[in-house]
């Protein structure tokens, strides 16, 4: 069975960092296109970045572009999210999303990231 696991979770200051995982099985790591998404309360889900685990190229929102770094070991089947200049309205949870190179669509439970001083 398909399994996203998110980890890397948890309080931190404005300012600060944080490097976020998904541990990935049941489909094949390497030819899919993996996603990070956020829902902070009371807001709509929304695209964080993605990265096209056969060549590598990434895409980014722009509210995380220059403070995010999605990257793959397709070796361990994991996909990372390293974010710096953490803001109050990073705070969300943080969803790990896969699509595999047969279109099917995978969502992971999902990690929280609070922004707080």
């Amino acid at each position: 069975q398909v399994k996203l696991v998110e980890s890397g979770g948890s309080l931190v200051q404005p300012g600060g960092s944080l490097r976020l995982s998904c541990a990935a099985s049941g489909f094949t790591f390497s030819s899919a296109t993996m996603s990070w998404y956020r829902q902070g309360s009371g807001k709509k889900r929304e695209f964080v970045a993605a990265i096209f685990t056969p060549t590598g190229a990434t895409n980014y929102a722009e509210a995380m572009r220059g403070r995010a770094t999605i990257s793959s070991d397709n070796a361990k089947n994991t996909v990372y999210l390293e974010m710096n200049t953490l803001k109050p309205e990073d705070a969300a949870v943080y969803y790990c999303y896969a699509q595999d190179d047969y279109g099917a669509e995978y969502w992971g439970q999902g990690t929280q990231v609070t922004v707080s001083s």
